[in-house]
């Protein structure tokens, strides 16, 4: 049996960053940077910072808040605010980035990527029923055991991708497609780092990590390094977010240089697509296909396998198994019936989650300086709410955001609340509600914990 003191080597820290990196690096951060590039032209290094800053700290931060209090899942984590926030939270999370949203969409991707460029237009529905089916039968075959996700993504899967990228990267580099003074979108003129921390809320990344964390503790567990598994997970995760901060630069870089050639595409896929093809001609589409293939399906394997352990620690009487069956089934089902729609509608709800978990993982980090009282807690989330739900309603679909009552109550928050323009009015209440919390304990210090908050 491992000793609970074994020290990691550095060849372990590199596969288990490599795992981490590979579970959380799916396709939207390959997109979403290079179509950043295009947007800020000259401007790439202010919104490569801004997108640093969302796409790169926030997950860091993530996994340290996981990490700092020892949680064994998002409930867990969240248990301080109340027993039943923290079982919303945790299935708010999971539905979002787990089978409504974020597992279909990595097959989808995959598919619309790597395989339907090459289907003519009759056998495309059919083509991705297989596809999912094939996608998700291998990513349910793959995480039945938990313990072999550090084989399975650290060594081999995640490996591929790397050099794959790391090929792309030095082709463009070596052979760059031009100077870095294009002109930048009205938006990027004045706001760049601003709108490429906007940007960076789109990798889903901070909202993910809170719950694929407490994966990576477990398969740091499974190594044997039980009594070091937070400082070696720390570890793993800090190496594996500076290699993401690496490739982003890079990937702006690459975005901002293709407005030499190209104009400024609709979307990231359509611009990745156009490089790689720039550089590698009819065999860039087999290529971009590959290796985004294989972005998103290790990512697909992050998220089902969270999913499964967090659920069954909510509801511990379905097994392990039994809920990775659910998730991959619906996530199966999701991306072949109204992925459209599911995405539509995503976006609002991943601006209600992503200012609370920011809160949570404050909470969570600083905790030990108000022995995780009660009050601190639910006055940060209860300020952080309000400013969050705004933020849902100013980007549901116009079916709702255009509702009288709804645009007047908007408008109010958008001209008085700081930064609500811009999609950041949470930042200000998250602020006041936490230095109300600690003022208050300051004058009553008697320790709420979690654990005193479920005998309630």
């Amino acid at each position: 049996m491992a000793s609970t003191t074994k020290k990691v080597s550095k060849k372990e820290l590199v596969v288990l960053s490599s795992m981490i990196f590979g579970m959380f690096f799916g396709s939207g951060n390959l997109i979403f940077p290079v179509h950043l590039g295009q947007l800020a032209g000259s401007h790439w290094l202010s919104a490569s910072l801004g997108f640093a800053v969302s796409g790169a700290l926030f997950p860091l931060l993530a996994i340290l808040a996981v990490v700092v209090t020892n949680s064994d899942g998002l409930y867990d984590l969240a248990r301080p605010v109340g027993r039943k926030y923290a079982a919303l939270f945790l299935v708010l999370v999971h539905l979002t980035i787990g089978p409504f949203f974020g597992t279909p969409r990595t097959a989808a991707t995959a598919f619309e990527i790597g395989l339907k460029p090459f289907l003519p237009t009759q056998y495309l529905t059919v083509g991705l029923l297989l596809f999912t089916a094939v996608f998700f039968g291998l990513a349910y075959f793959l995480t039945l055991h938990q313990n072999k996700l550090i084989t399975y993504v650290g060594k081999y899967l995640n490996s591929i991708f790397l050099v794959l990228l790391a090929v792309v990267f030095l082709i463009a580099f070596f052979k760059p497609m031009g100077a870095l003074h294009q002109q930048p979108t009205t938006a990027y003129v004045s706001h760049a780092l601003t709108n490429g921390v906007l940007q960076g809320y789109n990798t889903v990344d901070a909202v993910a990590l809170l719950a694929l964390s407490v994966t990576f503790v477990h398969a740091v567990k499974a190594l044997g390094f039980k009594k070091d598994a937070a400082r070696v997970t720390a570890k793993a995760g800090t190496l594996s977010v500076l290699l993401e901060v690496v490739i982003y630069f890079g990937l702006v870089l690459v975005g901002a240089m293709s407005l030499n050639h190209f104009e400024l595409s609709d979307n990231g896929g359509v611009a990745l697509a156009q490089i790689v093809r720039y550089y590698l001609s009819d065999f860039g589409g087999v290529f971009l296909g590959v290796l985004v293939t294989l972005g998103v399906f290790t990512t697909a394997m992050g998220l089902l396998v969270s999913f499964a352990q967090d659920f069954h620690k909510l509801f511990p009487k379905v097994s392990y198994k039994n809920w990775l069956r659910v998730t991959t089934v619906v996530s199966f089902v999701v991306a072949n019936a109204g992925l459209d729609n599911i995405i539509q509608w995503s976006l609002p709800v991943l601006m209600l989650l992503y200012p609370l978990s920011l809160a949570l993982i404050l909470l969570s980090l600083t905790h030990k300086y108000f022995e995780k009282n009660q009050r601190v807690y639910q006055l940060t989330i209860a300020l952080t709410a309000v400013p969050a739900v705004l933020d849902m309603l100013a980007n549901a679909p116009k079916v709702v955001a255009t509702q009288p009552v709804v645009a007047n109550v908007l408008a109010a928050y958008h001209h008085y609340v700081p930064f609500a323009a811009l999609g950041l009015g949470w930042v200000l209440p998250t602020l006041v509600g936490f230095g109300l919390g600690l003022v208050l304990y300051k004058f009553n210090p008697a320790p709420v914990h979690e654990l005193q908050v479920e005998k309630h």
